[in-house]
């Protein structure tokens, strides 16, 4: 059974996550938006402030740790580090989402090393900051049609390609590149390799200048000829056509709640700020009478805050049933499609309620705007997850349902 409410143990979480967004994040939020590719020297204490906290064992999640599988037998119902990561990441995506994807340490590859790596690989790369790199110039929503190539040469393989939307790809100590060892075997043959920063062959070509998460670098990547031992290849080296692409797809059931949960927070900030802003205005919520009997502004709110609602409960029920070892495939999916597109309606909305003042730079109503709609993009988009969702219910593979 799940709960609605916060977990008791995870309250005092989310409240330091919430703190730490408003006094550490919000305040650099539109310094680092003007000043694109501008490292922001200031996470690095927040950073060490998190791994110090999580070393004390005093929390579980507080930043953008990623969601971590869960190991060991379960005695009834769990409240494990799926929730307490997802729940961190909403509040600190209430203080600033691209500040949240720049966090040291605490990158989207984090959650894939998390899902695929075994445990001598876990224990090795812990602590380290790693990126993911999925996208190609030529393939974007399917993931299975990557061209990258991985060619073994004795103990190391042999990586060729080039890598897009790279998130944190000139930070991070590290980079997860998925490439394939055999382009004929298709999706089976799709591998995750962890390229550590400074190998030879790996490159970074440019960074991108984007509408939105400006405090996030964004990096498309080369690799020529870029040698990697079998010891990083996330999993095992082997093809194993049995059991296809599911291994490399675990991460996105990790992600995905996640990205959910930034979704969810940055909606949050929005709806909190029009909320004060109508209230201000003279507009009362009245929770108490239907939307028809108050005003088009009021009504509107009320409308956003039930959808924002919404997401919010697919968010924790994917987080939830991974902590209960249930699949969960469906469900992030469904979590990450309703979060994402919520938001940028959400945002966008609270910048046409508050007019001139959303518009404008007085306010971050319009920078939250702007960085709402990646998170309907990355990941997997908006189209991509209702397709998903159309396979898991209809009991359809990929072939048969495209």
């Amino acid at each position: 059974m799940i709960y609605l409410e916060t977990p008791k143990k995870y309250k005092v979480l989310a409240e330091q996550a919430h703190q730490t967004a408003m006094n550490m994040l919000r305040p650099i939020s539109r310094k680092y938006d003007i000043a694109e590719h501008e490292y922001p020297k200031e996470l690095d204490m927040l950073s060490a402030m998190i791994d110090g906290l999580n070393d004390a064992g005093q929390t579980d999640g507080a930043g953008a740790t990623g969601v971590r599988k869960t190991e060991g037998a379960i005695d009834g119902v769990q409240n494990g580090a799926n929730l307490a990561s997802v729940l961190g990441v909403k509040e600190m995506c209430w203080g600033d989402v691209g500040l949240t994807l720049s966090m040291p340490r605490q990158g989207l590859g984090n959650s894939a090393i998390a899902s695929v790596a075994n445990d001598e690989q876990s224990e090795r790369f812990k602590g380290t900051w790693a990126a993911m790199a999925i996208t190609e110039p030529a393939t974007g929503s399917d993931s299975a049609s990557i061209t990258t190539t991985a060619r073994r040469d004795g103990d190391d393989f042999i990586l060729n390609g080039e890598k897009i939307f790279v998130t944190s790809g000139e930070r991070a100590d590290s980079v997860v590149v998925w490439a394939t060892l055999d382009k004929e075997l298709g999706r089976a043959a799709i591998k995750s390799f962890v390229v550590e920063k400074g190998t030879e062959g790996m490159k970074v070509e440019r960074l991108e200048h984007k509408l939105g998460i400006r405090a996030s670098d964004t990096a498309v990547i080369s690799f020529t000829d870029c040698r990697v031992p079998v010891a990083n290849v996330l999993g095992s080296p082997e093809i194993d056509v049995k059991q296809g692409f599911g291994g490399v797809m675990a991460t996105f059931d990790n992600t995905r709640p996640l990205v959910a949960a930034m979704a969810v927070g940055c909606a949050r900030a929005s709806l909190d700020l029009i909320h004060d802003l109508l209230e201000d205005a003279g507009q009362t919520v009245d929770w108490d009478l239907p939307a028809y009997n108050q005003t088009a502004a009021v009504a509107k709110y009320v409308q956003m805050e039930s959808d924002w609602e919404a997401a919010n409960l697919l968010m924790l029920q994917s987080a939830w049933m991974a902590d209960n070892r249930q699949p969960n495939s469906l469900e992030a999916s469904m979590a990450k499609a309703k979060a994402g597109r919520m938001c940028s309606d959400v945002t966008l909305s609270c910048v046409e309620l508050a007019g001139t003042l959303g518009y404008s730079e007085t306010e971050l109503l319009e920078k939250w705007g702007r960085d709402s709609k990646i998170l309907d993009i990355f990941e997997g988009t908006q189209q991509i997850q209702q397709l998903i969702v159309a396979r898991r219910v209809l009991g359809l593979s990929s072939a048969e349902l495209k």
